[in-house]
């Protein structure tokens, strides 16, 4: 999941992306100083903290500009919310489909709790979107159920889909971005190494360099991710996630 921090304050930004990835591991961060750079970006990012008065282009516009392309489709919804020292934008915040209204200075509690409602929204709206994915093979489209996708390996310019069950092709290979796929899966999925991405519910035991799932196979866990993976999986487990071993 990505989550953009815009505040020209760099203090501030840096507190806030250092909160979150604090409360939020298996979470990808990126700092703004102003709207004009998060649109720049032209990137999509799942939540979105905002501040409101700010050099260059305000949160609010920003907002708006957000809010007009997912309205008409040009990208996927984001969560907003806003982080400011104004009570008095509230009312206007909420024109533009925010989703909470942060006043500074905002204490670590308050963040989190808001933090894990942003990404609980966020998964609540991917689930609705795309309950199984579709994809293009050379000779056929594919339909393919998240929930059953063990891992996704890269080779060269195709990615390897593994799936469990005993129905269907187990091995589906399709041309795509690593990143675009580990965007779609949301937060159940690790990228626990250049070349792959695991679906943490067949999990079945792990090591400083490796990860088993459940259908016995083994897919490598970069040098240096073996702290943020334990905290991701552990984080995973705590809130709901099911381990299907």
């Amino acid at each position: 999941m990505n989550i953009a921090v815009v505040d020209d304050e760099k203090i501030i930004r840096e507190r806030l992306q250092s909160l979150i990835e604090k409360h939020r591991p298996d979470c990808r961060t990126a700092g703004f100083a102003s709207g004009e750079e998060l649109l720049a970006a032209r990137k999509h990012f799942d939540i979105v903290f905002l501040d409101i008065q700010m050099e260059g282009m305000g949160g609010m516009e920003a907002a708006r500009r957000l809010w007009e392309c997912s309205r008409d489709g040009r990208q996927e919804q984001t969560v907003l919310i806003f982080v400011t020292g104004i009570r008095e934008y509230a009312l206007e915040a909420f024109d533009v489909a925010a989703f909470h209204y942060l006043l500074k200075p905002v204490g670590e509690k308050k963040l989190s709790e808001v933090l894990e409602r942003a990404v609980r929204e966020v998964e609540k709206q991917k689930g609705c979107r795309q309950e199984r994915l579709v994809f293009k093979t050379r000779k056929r489209s594919v339909t393919i159920n998240p929930e059953q996708i063990l891992y996704i390996e890269n080779r060269g310019r195709k990615l390897v889909i593994h799936t469990a069950g005993t129905a269907g092709d187990k091995v589906t290979e399709i041309y795509s971005a690593m990143s675009e796929l580990e965007e779609k899966l949301g937060v159940s999925f690790y990228r626990c190494h250049r070349g792959y991405l695991v679906n943490m519910a067949y999990i079945s035991e792990y090591d400083s360099d490796s990860i088993t799932l459940s259908s016995g196979e083994m897919v490598y866990l970069a040098k240096g991710r073996y702290d943020e993976f334990v905290k991701a999986y552990m984080h995973y487990l705590r809130n709901g996630g099911r381990a299907l071993v």
